[in-house]
C-alpha cells in the first residue's frame, strides 16, 4: 500500500504543484479551509474544485464561516499569541489553527503525512525557519509538516526518516522569486490563477471596519455585510454603493430575517440598518450619497 498524503490547499501555484510532487509516490487527498476572510489565492472555490477533479483528488472541505470554527478563528484574530503583520493579520496563529484541524483530519482518517506548499522566505510572516519552527511546536507536529518544494533546504521530516517518501525526489526552492514554480507549472500541465489580492485582514480599510467588532460578539451576517457597501456608525448602517451592492443588501435582509432595509423608490442606495434607533440617520445618508432627490423611503421590516 501506499502511504496517503493529506495536502492544505489554498489554491494559489505553491499548493497545485505540491499535489503533484506527492502524487508521484503517494495517494493524495487535499484540505482546504473555507475562512471568513479569505486566504490569498483562493478567489473561486470552483476553480479548486475543478483542480482537483483534474488530478482526480478527492477534496475536503473544513468550512470556518460559521458556527462553532467561525468563533473559534475569531478568538485567533482577537487574541494573537504571535502577533500580526501590518494590519490584524495573526499569519503565524492562522497557520496554527489550520493545521491542528488538518492534524485532527488526518488522525480521524488515517493519514500518513501531512504536507503544505510553503516555500521557505517566501512570506516574511510565516514562512522562515524560526516560523516554521512554532508553528510545528504549537500545532503539535514537530518534524511532521512535509513542505516539499523547499524539503531539501529544511531538516529531515519523520516522513523522511521512515522512508515513507523519497527525499531525493523533493525540492530545495527558497525565497521569494517564481520562476522554478512556474517551470514546474508547464512540465505538470497546469494551470493556476495571479497571485493577486490577498487576506482581508492585511487591508488597513477592511480591518479598520473590523476592529470596533471584535470587541463584542460578530455573527456571520455581520461578517458578510463587511465586505462591500458604506458603513457608518460602526456598521450599524451599511449603503449600497452600486445597484448590485443594494440586492446584496436585501438579500443578506431576506436570508437571515434581522435588522431594517431602507429602500428609495427612486434611483440611490438601499441602507441595511441593524437597529431601528439608527432609521433616521440612515435617511440623511441616503439623501446625501443619491445624485437625485429621493421623495421616498420605504422601509422593511422582518
Amino acid at each position: 500500500m501506499k502511504p496517503k498524503a493529506l495536502v492544505l490547499l489554498s489554491g494559489g501555484l505553491d499548493s497545485r504543484l505540491t499535489v503533484k510532487i506527492l502524487q508521484e509516490q503517494m495517494l493524495v487527498e487535499a484540505i482546504y479551509f473555507k475562512l471568513p476572510f479569505g486566504p490569498a489565492c483562493s478567489k473561486s472555490f470552483e476553480e479548486i474544485k475543478k483542480f482537483c477533479k483534474q488530478q482526480k483528488v478527492k477534496l475536503n472541505v473544513i468550512d470556518c464561516t460559521k458556527g462553532k470554527l467561525l468563533q473559534e478563528y475569531l478568538d485567533v484574530i482577537r487574541k494573537p499569541k504571535f502577533n500580526r503583520g501590518t494590519a490584524l493579520n495573526p499569519c503565524v496563529d492562522c497557520k496554527v489553527f489550520l493545521l491542528k484541524k488538518a492534524k485532527d483530519f488526518a488522525h480521524e482518517n488515517n493519514f500518513d503525512i501531512i504536507a503544505t506548499g510553503e516555500v521557505l522566505g517566501q512570506r516574511p510572516m510565516s514562512q522562515h525557519t524560526r516560523a516554521f519552527d512554532i508553528i510545528e511546536r504549537e500545532s503539535g507536529l514537530q518534524n511532521k509538516i512535509l513542505r516539499p518544494l523547499s524539503a531539501k533546504a529544511l531538516p529531515e521530516t519523520v516522513y523522511e526518516k521512515k522512508k515513507l517518501i523519497n527525499r531525493k525526489k523533493l525540492l530545495d526552492i527558497v525565497g521569494r522569486r517564481r520562476e522554478q514554480q512556474m517551470a514546474l507549472a508547464k512540465k505538470y500541465k497546469i494551470s493556476y490563477p495571479s497571485p493577486a489580492g490577498g487576506c482581508l485582514l492585511c487591508e488597513e480599510k477592511f480591518c479598520e471596519k473590523l476592529k470596533p467588532l471584535l470587541k463584542s460578539a460578530i455573527s456571520e451576517m455581520d461578517l458578510e455585510l463587511l465586505k462591500f457597501g458604506r458603513h457608518f456608525k460602526k456598521s450599524n448602517i451599511i449603503l449600497g454603493r452600486k445597484q448590485k451592492e443594494n440586492k446584496l443588501l436585501e438579500k443578506i435582509f431576506k436570508n437571515y430575517g434581522l435588522g431594517l432595509l431602507l429602500e428609495p423608490k427612486e434611483p440611490g442606495p438601499s441602507a441595511f440598518v441593524k437597529d431601528k434607533k439608527y432609521v433616521a440617520e440612515a435617511k440623511k445618508l441616503i439623501q446625501k450619497y443619491s445624485k437625485h432627490k429621493i421623495k421616498k423611503i420605504e422601509l422593511h421590516k422582518p
